[in-house]
């Protein structure tokens, strides 16, 4: 059985803010007491798709502590710090979700828009999509998770340029909601928690996209509608490839000089399949570490398009691993994150460029720096705050043992699966969480194999250790929930 720890005890039911509240610094993040530079080790979390997201029904990936305790004891076992969430219900209370997670030393990147009509910028049309009520709801997210400290950043658009033919008008819709969040959070929250854009992988206007968020209008670096931060989703990555192979390197020439921090907002390419995560030591390497500030695997729950580490059962909440899950884990353990972790920031900074036109180079790609005014009714919202708004706040949690069944690749029970709370300013890394037992197999039990099977070996300490079933993976057409 998982024995607790001595944090566990030192806690009980209280919940401790487990995560120090991150700075930008440049094009780094930076943890401001240890004044280390911050990588992100991150998993994409939307359980359900889409569909996970359910206002009719006050369903979001948020808003049930057992579903979050499940999956933030797994997450743990991996070494995860960072989760990305994309489509939340600003009216729903997500207190004992953030405290999970906090508590579990994860932090949270929120997307502010969603997949129903009014929620996020047509990128066809854009000037449709852009009015007081849809900038209502994202402010309204900021107000959800303004106050955990877990919360590092805001995502205006996620992949809202995805071709050529889009560039030409939305550019300029995606920086006008940029401003419009960043001059909210500065009127209203007690931090500056950053704003930026999460961009599709379209090598031809990559580079016009970054340079079209990051630049400075006029050539102010105060400029309010500037990215904070610019974020990749990224497959070129696939299979046994190479740093060079994949186009990582091309990557790293291109946002060597950038003003933001960089990342991967998605990465996992998963043809061919199983996957085997190589990028994982790359990512972490000095090759990337310095221009990149690490990355999110899509994606944890497995959907239609076939990205899950782990399968839930939607009749009984109980979830199986799968081989990758157990694959991702041991690139992660070949990782010395100590050392990673532990790097002083640069604290470097290069000048953003300026807005003109001569900065785009795809001449179909948006090269207008005028943006849309703040339509009617919102700059008051900016001004005065929304209302009425939701408050999140941190909250006592009493019950760290996950409830569901949990499986491993090869059928086998866990049991004893807990979140670990750690101590304060503690981010979690492999090895924090070191899992349950094996309780029994769900078939053929009397197998002696089943005692130190492919997928879950048990350690001398009767806790589990979760060595790799070699895997592969590639791109193409990846998710669309």
């Amino acid at each position: 059985m998982l024995v607790q720890s001595a944090a566990l005890v030192a806690f009980g039911a209280t919940l401790a803010a487990a995560v120090q509240p991150l700075e930008v610094r440049g094009n780094q993040f930076v943890n401001p007491n240890t004044g280390n530079a911050f990588q992100i080790v991150g998993m994409a979390y939307q359980p359900g798709g889409s569909a996970g997201y359910d206002p009719s029904h006050g369903r979001d990936p948020l808003s049930d502590r057992d579903v979050c305790t499940r999956d933030a004891a797994l997450m743990q076992m991996l070494g995860v710090n960072t989760i990305r969430v994309y489509n939340l219900d600003p009216n729903l209370n997500h207190d004992e979700c953030a405290s999970i997670f906090n508590a579990a030393g994860m932090y949270m990147l929120i997307d502010v828009n969603s997949p129903l009509p009014g929620e996020a910028i047509n990128n066809l049309e854009p000037w449709t999509s852009y009015y007081a009520a849809y900038l209502n709801r994202t402010f309204a997210v900021v107000e959800g998770f303004k106050n955990y400290p877990n919360t590092l950043a805001f995502f205006s658009g996620n992949e809202v340029i995805t071709d050529e033919k889009v560039s030409e008008f939305v550019p300029r819709y995606v920086r006008a909601v940029t401003r419009d969040l960043k001059n909210y959070v500065k009127n209203h929250v007690d931090r500056p928690i950053p704003v930026g854009y999460s961009a599709a992988d379209v090598r031809v206007i990559l580079e016009d996209s970054w340079n079209y968020f990051q630049c400075a209008i006029d050539g102010d670096e105060d400029d309010m509608s500037r990215a904070d931060i610019f974020a990749l989703n990224s497959y070129s990555w696939c299979g046994d490839s190479s740093f060079t192979e994949s186009g990582y390197d091309d990557l790293v020439a291109m946002f060597e000089t950038t003003s933001v921090p960089v990342f991967f907002s998605e990465f996992g390419c998963n043809e061919p399949s199983p996957r085997l995560f190589t990028e994982i030591q790359s990512i972490y390497s000095s090759d990337m570490m310095g221009v990149f500030a690490g990355g999110v695997v899509y994606e944890y729950t497995q959907e239609a398009n076939d990205y899950g580490l782990a399968e839930i059962n939607n009749d009984d909440q109980s979830i199986d691993l799968l081989s990758d899950f157990h694959t991702l884990q041991e690139q992660y353990e070949n990782v010395d994150f100590e050392a990673v972790q532990s790097i002083k920031a640069t604290n470097k900074k290069y000048p953003p460029p300026e807005c003109k036109p001569s900065l785009i180079k795809d001449e179909r790609f948006e090269n207008n720096f005028t943006l849309p005014v703040p339509p009617p009714g919102a700059q008051k919202m900016i001004d005065d705050g929304i209302s009425p708004k939701p408050v999140g706040r941190l909250v006592d949690i009493d019950q760290w043992d996950v409830v569901y069944e949990v499986k491993d690749s090869d059928g086998n029970v866990v049991t004893g699966l807990a979140v670990e709370p750690l101590a304060d300013d503690v981010v979690n890394t492999p090895g924090t969480n070191q899992g349950g037992s094996i309780s029994a197999a769900s078939s053929d039990s009397d197998n002696s194999d089943n005692s130190e099977s492919a997928a879950v070996r048990m350690a001398s300490t009767g806790s589990i250790v979760i060595p790799l079933a070699l895997a592969v993976s590639v791109v193409v057409g990846h998710r669309l929930f």
